[in-house]
């Protein structure tokens, strides 16, 4: 079945594409006569790129909150604004397509054959990361499971220090249970975000602290971060921190189901 459906969409893919350099061999090469040179053509590379591109601002032309913005103006001027931002001209574009077109054709089908593949990559890409957006991924948190402070062996530390390291939502999520008889002062949630290759003497964001509540019940929170391609964190802190740190004798606190996960961005 997923082979079928491969098949299907490559043949899509080819109806839209051929449509696609219809129009601009319509537009441009109206003048069969005419005898292109090979002066300022675009080269292969780009124009793969450029024609992938087109496909793409085709397909999403059809959702309908992109076509309410740019359906009003017509096709030609969309695809000019894609040629634009890969550095070349509409003119530049006709001359490139009239070359391949009435000089080279075979060429024309080979660069339409490497557009293929490359939106064929792009769609099993995108496919892999949305179906593994939907897996729940594994804990990521190598502290403690459980913390109980104060700590019968002598250890109250709380502190950790996390890699986000893919464009995804980050989620830190924790139960704490703080008892009426704790005599620490404001205890809470304290974390910064720095780049882990500085991370002391870096640029720090501080987020917001959670503030825990004295009442003996079970209370669970979830910290969210979402981050972007190309970005890469370090999450420092403590799951438990208070106004009176470090001399703060009495305190009595439970911090359990303790975890860290992330799920992919479509990018």
């Amino acid at each position: 079945m997923g082979s079928l459906y491969r098949i299907n969409r490559i043949k899509s893919l080819k109806i839209i594409l051929s449509g696609i350099i219809s129009l601009f061999l319509t537009l441009s090469c109206a003048d069969r006569g005419d005898k292109p040179d090979r002066t300022d053509l675009i080269p292969d590379k780009a124009l793969i790129s450029i024609l992938s591109d087109v496909y793409v601002a085709d397909g999403l032309l059809t959702l309908p909150k992109i076509r309410s913005k740019f359906g009003q103006r017509d096709s030609v001027s969309n695809y000019t604004d894609i040629i634009e931002k890969h550095g070349y001209s509409k003119e530049a574009m006709d001359k490139t397509m009239k070359y391949y077109f009435l000089r080279k054709p075979r060429k024309l089908i080979s660069i339409y054959d490497q557009v293929l593949e490359r939106l064929s990559k792009l769609e099993a890409h995108y496919s892999e990361v949305l179906d593994n957006s939907q897996l729940p991924f594994e804990n990521l948190w190598t502290g403690n499971p459980v913390y109980h402070l104060p700590d019968p062996a002598g250890n109250d530390s709380v502190s950790f220090e996390l890699k986000l390291d893919k464009p995804a939502v980050y989620k830190l999520t924790f139960t704490v249970t703080v008892f009426p008889s704790d005599l620490s002062y404001k205890p809470c949630f304290t974390a910064y975000l720095c780049n882990p290759d500085s991370t002391e003497t870096g640029t720090r964001i501080y987020l917001a602290p959670i503030h825990y509540i004295k009442d003996g019940q079970p209370h669970t929170y979830t910290v969210t971060r979402e981050t972007k391609i190309n970005s890469v964190f370090c999450m420092k802190g403590r799951l438990y921190d208070y106004a009176n740190y470090p001399d703060s004798p009495g305190k009595h606190v439970r911090i359990e189901n303790i975890s860290f996960t992330y799920t992919l961005k479509v990018i």
